[in-house]
This record gives C-alpha cells, structure tokens and sequence, in this order.
C-alpha cells in the first residue's frame, strides 16, 4: 500500500507540474495573429487583442483587453472594448499539434456603441461585411471573396454595457448589466440567442429566440424569432423623451417579433402606468393597456399599426396608424376611436393629459366618446380631434355655488350634483397644454353653455364661455324675484318679445385651475354681444320699443357693470 500510495503522490504532482509548467512552455502568444485575423475577416472590422495567456484548468486562452473597431462612416472609436476576453480551447490538440481549435468565447464587462445616422442606418449593419469597400465587377458577397465563416461552440458577453445614441447628437443612452449568451454560433445557420439587461431607472429586458442566418449585405435585416419582455421601463429615463417636458411613464410589455427578408412583424401586449403625456399633467392613476400589432419595414425605417386596442378598466378605444423612424425621432400619425366608453373608468386616466376634475368631484355615470388624430414625434404628440360625453352626472360639484356671482344674478340652483346632457368638444391636445374650441354643453338645471378656452402646462384655465340660462329669467312666469328680470328692471308678468322665449345669454370667464376653477362675470367683455343680443332681441329694448321703463342693450350691459363693481367710463 505505501508503494502504491507513493506512486499516486508522485503522479498527481507530475500532473500538478506539467499544468503550472504547459503554460510557460507553449507559446500562445503565436495564436495571437491568426485570432486578430480570423475574427476580423468573419466581422469586417479590425479586431485586436492584448497578450494571451493560457489556463488548462480551465482549458482557455486569456487576454487582458479587447477592441473591435467601428465602421468609419460612423466613428473612428472602437464599437465594442472589452476589458478582458476568455477563448476556451481545445487542450490535446494545442499541446501535441500546436493546433488551434476554439470552444468558446467570453467577452468581460464589454462596452459597444450604437450609432443610427440621420437615413436611419445602423453602425452595426456592416458588421460581417467585408472591410474594404466592394469594386466595380468584383464578386458577390456569398464567392470565395466573401468573409470567412466563424463558428463557435457557444459565445457570452458578460455584465457589459450598451451606448445608444445618433452621429448628429450628443445625446446617449446608457444601458448596464447586458449579459448575451449564444449557441452554436455561425455565420451561415440559425442559433439561439438570449440577451438580458438592466434599463435606465431600474427596469429589465430580455429577448429569447433564434437569430440567424446572418444577412452580410446589411446586420440589421439578419432574420430572428424571439420573445420579447420589458419590465418597468421608465420613460423619462431612456433618454427618448425630452426631460425639459416632463413627460414620462412606466412600461411593462410582452411581445413576439418575428423579421424575415427586411421585414418584421411584432405582436403583444404593452401596460402603460403612470402616463404623463402632457407638460403640467399628473401621473395617471390607472394604467392604459394596448393590445398591438405592427409590421415594419427595416429598409424605409416605417411601420404600420395593425388594428389594436387601448383599455382603460372596461373602456376601449381601437387605433391604426403609421410610425416612421426618422434621424432620432419615430414620428408617428395614429388614429384613435372610441364609442360610448364608461366615463367612471376614465376620470382616473385624465391628469395624464393635464386634465383635473375639481376637488371633491367625481364621475359616476355617463359615456364618452371621441375621435382623435395623434401625428408628431413621439416626445412632441400633437393630438387633435373631438370629444364627447353624454348622460354624465359630475357628483359633488355644485356649480351654483361655483358660479355665484351668476347665480345671484340668475337666481340659479344647480343642487349638489351636476347632470350633464352632453357636452362635445374639439381640441387640441400638445405637450405644453390643452385647447377646446366650439364648446358646446346642455346641461338640465342650467341650460346650454357655449365657448372656448385653454389649460396650460401650469394647469391653469383661461376660457370664455356663454351660458344661455332657461326657465323664465326674464320675468316671465316662475323667475325668481331676484333674477336678471328684475335687476334690468323688466316690469309685466309675462315676457312681451317673443324672440326672447329661448333664455337669457350671460357671458362669463372660466379661470383658476381645472382642480379649483373660478366662474367670473364678463359683462362687456369679449362676450358682451352675446349678452346685448340676446337681451336685446327684436325691439332694441327688454320690453320693446317706446315702453315705459325700457332699457336698451347697452344700458343693461351698464347696469350689470355696476352690480359687479365695474365703473362706469367717463
């Protein structure tokens, strides 16, 4: 036993020796021009290595630094560097034939630089393609000429980093923590892929799929078959958005993509929570989920939206539409409709477009529909079309109690709820605010109201509006004592000018905010000729022409100056 034992000892240091002693005695370094060259003609791109060295442990060769060169219409900085880089090799061969046989590659801690040109184009895309620019006559990129294939066992980008930006800006994008891991790696098949990484804000990405075979006229329109996740992306933070707006959001999405012959199909599911869409809005508190599908074209840099669907609780909207890469920007001209969707389910998605219900207020019936044309850059959405909600009941707004100053000259009640018969409108929606135009609004304890009018980037509102009051405002049958009847002093019981009979138009401003909104006379403002018309009529006067105790327009408009404390012009 002791004999045997001694052998034992003596073979495992024999063995211990020869591993700690190969890597002296092989010259690797003599490996270190076919690697450059080989790789650089499968890429077609300049590829240097630092010093080898070799670990038959771990059966590889080693080098410190890695750098893989751009294309020079894009930069003359490397594309990828790598602080170190592992090629497992074949161990029996390289020491008994000094023959190279590669297994694998790991790239460590890697950072590549992605640069799109103003027509769209990739830096990547001529990656696989030859290094020198084609000649006249020359032959196709599938001859003898073409570069050499490369085929690896399996290759790993470890913890790297990705750059993105555009060779007319210096704007970038960071993305860290990008780990790709493939198979069976060649030039010439399908193989598996699978890339994961950390997103801008604490979001996460993964795609697993199969790429391949590579497309050596142009990377970028190599096929691939893949699942896509992101979880958490935060818009404000990818660097797409411009933070001078504050726009913003938080995206999760699960979708397919599948790209043959330079075009690429995607279809999934994309939740959108805490939308921001408009500079001065709030975040969202409900997500919007959108159902989609798209086909682009990866040569024109343009796609089209395939009838999708956007859903806000049990509200739904359906959208088509285009969207085109262009420089930096997707610009995007998207059409969005929806029919009789619940406004209860809504009300919790309007801050996101600036929109506030006043305190205390809420939604709790009613339908809206609307029709809309979204066109522009996707950080720079200009929205316009129109809106409409019907049989609506606003709870716990008491607009009397807003509009007192109104009230007390109509003698209007509206109770603590408002019902709203409708109310449609155009508008126009962009990143610094809201405009509505041709306002146009029946509600039962008030009448109709008509106008126009902003809210900006601050949430402030600046309208000018026209109410048409109805029940007998005039002094007919029912008109409060305290009414327009009788601060115009109208006299009989019964209204004389039958062209009257439609109510009495009060113009008035709408100010504050949408959380706090101020209802203000405007008696001889903008509006005035609203006011003078109606009070006015046919006769030039309340009662009509040459009757006692008349008053014409323009001395009613003076009376309501002075009962709101507007002094007469001298």
């Amino acid at each position: 036993m002791g004999k045997t034992l001694r052998i034992v000892i003596i073979a495992v240091v024999a063995i211990v020796v020869i591993l700690l002693a190969a890597p002296f005695l092989i010259p690797v370094n003599k490996f270190k021009p076919t690697i450059e060259e080989k790789a650089s003609a499968a890429l077609g791109r300049k590829v240097q290595v630092g010093d080898l060295s070799l670990s038959l442990i771990s059966g590889s060769l080693g080098a410190q630094d890695l750098s893989i060169g751009d294309d020079p219409k894009f930069s003359t900085s490397p594309f990828l560097t790598a602080k170190s880089l592992d090629v497992g090799v074949e161990i029996m061969p390289l020491i008994f034939s000094k023959t190279l046989n590669v297994t694998g590659i790991t790239i460590n801690e890697p950072q590549v630089t992605l640069l799109k040109n103003p027509a769209g184009v990739w830096n990547y895309s001529s990656i696989g393609g030859s290094s020198k620019p084609a000649q006249a006559g020359s032959a196709p990129a599938n001859s003898s000429s073409a570069p050499a294939d490369i085929s690896v066992k399996k290759l790993e980008l470890k913890d790297g980093k990705i750059i993105l930006g555009s060779t007319n800006s210096q704007k970038r994008s960071t993305y860290d923590h990008v780990n790709v891991t493939a198979s069976d790696v060649s030039m010439n098949s399908k193989f598996p892929l699978t890339i994961t990484a950390s997103l801008p804000g604490g979001g996460d990405f993964k795609l697993d799929g199969n790429a391949g075979p590579l497309d050596k006229s142009d990377t970028a329109l190599t096929p691939l078959d893949a699942k896509i996740h992101v979880g958490s992306l935060d818009l404000a933070k990818t660097g797409f958005l411009d933070p001078s707006l504050g726009l913003g959001g938080l995206v999760d999405l699960d979708s397919t993509i599948a790209s043959q012959n330079g075009s690429a199909e995607t279809k999934g599911t994309l939740k959108l929570s805490k939308a921001l869409l408009v500079q001065g809005g709030s975040p969202a508190g409900v997500p919007a989920v959108i159902d989609f599908g798209t086909k682009y074209d990866l040569r024109k840099n343009s796609g089209v939206i395939t009838p999708s669907t956007v859903k806000i609780g049990s509200a739904v909207a359906h959208v088509n539409g285009t969207y085109e890469t262009k420089g930096e920007d997707t610009v995007v001209d998207v059409k969005l409709n929806g029919e009789s969707m619940p406004a209860k389910d809504l009300q919790a998605f309007l801050p996101a477009i600036g929109v506030n219900l006043p305190k205390g207020a809420s939604l709790n019936a009613g339908t809206l529909s609307t029709n809309l044309n979204i066109k522009g850059a996707t950080d720079k959405l200009v929205t316009d079309g129109t809106i409409g909600l019907f049989a609506a009941k606003l709870e716990g707004f008491d607009l009397g109690a807003k509009m007192a100053p109104i009230s007390a000259l109509t003698g209007l009640k509206t109770g603590k709820d408002l019902e709203i018969e409708k109310f449609t409108t155009n508008v126009h929606v962009a990143p610094t605010g809201l405009r509505a135009e041709n306002i146009d609004a029946v509600l039962p304890s008030l009448g109709t109201l008509l106008g126009n009018g902003t809210l900006d980037s601050k949430n402030n509102l600046d309208f000018k509006m026209a109410a048409t009051i109805t029940g007998g405002l005039l002094g007919g049958t029912g008109a409060p004592a305290n009414g327009i009847g009788s601060v115009l002093g109208v006299v009989s019981g019964t209204q004389k000018n039958n062209n009257c009979k439609n109510g009495t138009t009060i113009p008035f401003l709408i100010q504050g905010t949408s959380s706090d909104p101020k209802f203000v006379p405007d008696v001889g403002g903008v509006a005035a000729g609203l006011l003078k018309s109606q009070l006015g009529c046919t006769g030039g006067s309340l009662l009509g022409a040459g009757e006692k105790g008349a008053k014409t327009p323009a001395n009613a408009v003076e009376v309501l100056g002075g009962l709101f404390g507007k002094k007469k012009k001298p």
